[in-house]
């Protein structure tokens, strides 16, 4: 053999090997699956009402300040959604490509996501429930209720989301500190955590939060004081930057919110037209001296008899003679919504649905529901849209249009119409 002929067979050789090695290399990562390659971003909503256990292995801290990121790159939540008690809702038998993803992640990460998804009518047992524990079934008429309620909440969380991206992209990239959360809420045992809004049911929602924390065993037991001035209750703030951090990424967060008018004349109602030792000197002094010609020497004294268009003055004067209060501040400012990715989105005017909705989501105890009692002066009629308008007649329209424009982030994010026909 030739040396020329022998050169050629090992080149022969040799390319056989590589041909055998490719075609071995191409077979093993089709056989991989591309979802262990690469985490892949299911898009959609995320609404991660999580299965709610009680839990005690929490990390306690003190008080630290300093600002610190909340996560924002999360485990994409696409576990089905739990049904509230006494539903027995099918699995829809359609395949779907992006929950492979969710059923691969570990099983500590599926215990914390929830999502409720858009439905096509269906919803499932969360896969992380046992084996042997199925919901009562549930008369059928309910099965549209429940699948109308998640619905609203998707699209609760779709214009608030949207209303964020559009006027406060810059606070999607900030820090959150410990004053953007001294307004939530903390009840461990269920993990839930809850943003307060001052006249839009905050009372009766941290008297549930109570009875969830084993600390009364029904909401009709617990006191105004109690519910106001006690210290049963943490504020996330109070936590340290571990605490918190964990806190915001694993519990269920929840806010209630209010028509922004409505909610304005109820403060105003509640503060300044029923006697008070703090609002009357405090806020009342300040008002009628800045606001009010010729006012008395009584009313200077004791601050009390303020008018509502008196306390517009003081809410639309960028030089107040007395700071912002929580009962009449913006929702947007209370509970940063565009920093802190809130699960689920109440509403009091639909109050009795969404929290016992809510309440069933968390495996509340069966037989708490949200009282419907008025906490105060429980002889005067809720402030409802019609009285509002009463209290709105005495401005002018440029007042009307101040006040509007002063809450429009409120209207805007929670998708709450046009009070008066003549707003632009």
């Amino acid at each position: 053999m030739t040396p020329r002929a022998g050169t050629m067979r090992l080149a022969c050789m040799f390319s056989s090997i590589l041909l055998f090695g490719a075609a071995g290399l191409l077979l093993f990562i089709s056989l991989q699956d591309p979802t262990e390659l690469a985490l892949q971003q299911v898009p959609g909503i995320k609404f991660n009402i999580r299965p709610q256990e009680p839990h005690s292995d929490l990390p306690s801290g003190s008080s630290q300040d300093g600002d610190f990121k909340a996560p924002t790159e999360r485990v994409t939540r696409d576990l089905p959604s739990r049904a509230p008690r006494g539903l027995n809702l099918q699995v829809s038998q359609q395949p779907q490509a992006h929950l492979n993803v969710g059923a691969r992640l570990r099983p500590r990460q599926r215990r914390r996501r929830l999502l409720i998804k858009k439905m096509p009518a269906a919803a499932a047992i969360p896969a992380n429930s046992s084996a042997g524990t199925f919901v009562r079934p549930a008369p059928r008429a309910l099965d549209g209720r429940w699948v109308s309620l998640h619905q609203s909440q998707q699209e609760r969380k779709r214009v608030m989301r949207e209303a964020c991206a559009k006027y406060r992209a810059s606070s999607l990239r900030r820090a959150v500190t410990p004053r953007h959360v001294s307004r939530i809420f903390v009840e461990d045992r269920h993990r839930v955590l809850y943003c307060e809004v001052p006249k839009a049911g905050c009372s009766n929602w941290k008297r549930v939060l109570m009875v969830l924390a084993g600390l009364a065993s029904s909401t009709t037991d617990i006191q105004h004081n109690t519910v106001h001035y006690g210290s049963a209750l943490k504020r996330l703030d109070t936590f340290d930057r571990q605490g918190i951090l964990h806190r915001l990424s694993t519990y269920t967060k929840m806010l209630f919110v209010r028509e922004p008018f409505e909610r304005l004349v109820s403060a105003f109602r509640d503060k300044f037209e029923h006697p008070n030792s703090y609002y009357h000197p405090v806020f009342g002094k300040a008002i009628l001296a800045r606001y009010r010609a010729n006012a008395s020497r009584e009313a200077l004294r004791t601050g009390a008899g303020v008018r509502f268009p008196e306390f517009i003055q003081y809410l639309l004067d960028v030089h107040r003679p007395v700071g912002m209060d929580i009962h009449w501040d913006h929702v947007s400012r209370l509970c940063s919504p565009c920093l802190v990715d809130y699960d689920f989105v109440g509403k009091f005017e639909s109050m009795e649905d969404d929290a016992n909705f809510f309440l069933s989501l968390i495996r509340a105890p069966r037989n708490l529901t949200f009282p419907r009692f008025k906490d105060r002066h429980s002889q005067e009629a809720r402030t409802t849209a019609q009285i509002a308008h009463q209290y709105f007649a005495q401005l002018s329209t440029l007042q009307r249009q101040r006040t509007y424009d002063f809450y429009y982030m409120d209207y805007l994010m929670f998708n709450y119409s046009k009070p008066f026909a003549d707003l632009y």
